[in-house]
């Protein structure tokens, strides 16, 4: 009977964040609910809510999420100090000659960002502010335009440094203790965001190498989508090009080796590397002269938004957490994967499927601190290895910002763009990047190395 109104709560959750109610309030309010009404009907243990003290605290003092704020203050300080624009002008002048070229150099700028910042919406509307029109100017599809802005700008999901990596790291390392002890291992091994950020490198550029094919075969095979910038144009621009290609690109990329060298290097953790990434930032926007006393204040203001924001939905989320097990939720769970057909393999696809699908209605954040550890420690107890489990999951979550109705890339760019672009024109734009993220997950499901390889040379494992 626990297990039924385990659903129920799950249930009543995904209904109350479909009516627009708060993520944070949505997931603590229904389960505390669902606690009481539990405990009425002798049900529920009200046992289960004496950890929720010690599992804020926990969260609290949790040295990995210590990287979450510092990640957002260095996205945004880089945001303030106009990067995103420098750089997409840049690359529009380097690739212009090309059918397609703006495109590219979208793609690249937002590759080159994801790597900078990890902030899907900072990303999605600057881009969208300073490439969408001329990209419509120019003649490009509204479709392909808007398409490629947002897959861009959700690049940094999966390329590393990424919030999702460094919350998704968090909530396996504790899946997979939990997996290994109750196999009767009492030394467990561990799994740090440090292993997820390394495994998904090759993962995360293979998806951006493939959406540049797609946009070279679409502007090559539809030239009228994608036109090239007119070549009288180009030249009057192109003088001292490869010195400003130059001045413009090395410090992004100093800033990017910075942070992702000494996590590589094994000289600072992600926590640690996250607060050289600020300092660079910082000294990368007062060299720029983008940086004053009141554009600090709006930098710090706007990091303790976001930063609010996402400790409130942890803190739901282990409310939930924790009401879901007084209900036994995860003991079922755990029978109903074991018992599907195909082992691991059906386990592992169902899990994937109903990650996907909840993407369409939740955010990142609730599917990796709801539905994650629930599922996480039965895949992990079949041998899955976790590099491989968390940059599958890291991958498919990324998709959730792409898909309709309730992607947030849609809505970032749905907000900035002109009234002359349609929604339906960005639904259908984001449609074929969605079929290239689930053909990359079925890529890297079939070949495991892509995530498991870099970490195994690095790291010797």
């Amino acid at each position: 009977m626990e297990e039924y109104a385990a659903i129920i709560m799950f249930a009543v959750v995904a209904m109350v964040l479909l009516a627009g109610y708060p993520v944070a309030f949505t997931l603590a309010g229904a389960s505390l609910a669902g606690a009481g009404i539990g405990y009425a009907l002798d049900m529920f243990d009200p046992a289960f809510l004496e950890a929720v003290p010690n599992r804020i605290y926990g969260i609290m003092i949790n040295d990995t999420l210590m990287a979450v704020p510092l990640f957002v203050f260095m996205g945004v300080v880089l945001e303030r100090s106009h990067v995103a624009e420098d750089l997409l002008e840049t690359m529009a002048l380097l690739f212009g000659r090309l059918r397609g070229g703006i495109a590219i150099s979208v793609m690249v700028v937002g590759a080159l960002l994801a790597a900078s910042t990890g902030i899907v919406g900072a990303t999605v509307v600057t881009m969208g502010l300073l490439s969408l029109p001329t990209m419509l100017r120019r003649g490009y599809d509204p479709a392909l335009a808007t398409g490629t802005i947002c897959a861009a700008g959700t690049l940094g999901q999966i390329i590393p440094p990424s919030i999702v990596l460094v919350i998704l790291g968090d909530v396996l390392s504790a899946s997979y203790q939990q997996a290994q002890l109750k196999m009767g291992v009492y030394s467990p091994r561990t799994v740090s965001v440090g292993d997820l950020f390394v495994g998904a490198i090759i993962p995360g550029l293979f998806l951006v190498g493939m959406y540049i094919i797609y946009l070279a075969a679409v502007s090559y095979l539809q030239p009228k989508r994608a036109p090239a910038i007119p070549a009288d144009e180009r030249s009057a621009q192109s003088q001292g090009l490869w010195l400003r290609v130059l001045r413009v690109l090395i410090p992004p990329v100093v800033l990017i080796a910075s942070v992702m060298g000494s996590i590589l290097a094994g000289l600072a953790t992600p926590t640690e590397a996250a607060s050289v990434g600020a300092v660079g930032a910082l000294v990368m926007a007062m060299l720029r002269g983008r940086m004053n006393r009141a554009a600090l204040e709006e930098v710090m203001l706007s990091t303790l938004r976001v930063t609010s924001m996402v400790f409130l939905i942890f803190i739901g989320a282990a409310i939930f957490s924790l009401v879901f097990r007084g209900f036994h939720g995860d003991d079922m769970v755990h029978d109903m994967l074991l018992s599907l057909p195909g082992g691991a393999v059906g386990a592992m696809f169902v899990v994937m499927l109903i990650m996907f699908l909840l993407g369409f209605i939740i955010d990142f954040i609730e599917i990796t601190y709801v539905v994650v550890p629930i599922v996480g420690p039965p895949l992990l107890a079949m041998g899955l290895d976790p590099v491989w489990l968390g940059v599958m999951m890291g991958v498919n979550l990324q998709t959730s910002f792409l898909t309709p109705p309730f992607g947030f890339a849609l809505f970032y760019l749905r907000g900035i763009a002109p009234a002359s672009i349609l929604t339906t024109d960005i639904y259908r734009g984001v449609v074929p990047f969605i079929v290239i993220q689930v053909i990359g997950l079925f890529l890297l499901a079939l070949w495991p190395s892509m995530a498991t390889w870099l970490p195994g040379v690095i790291y010797g494992q």
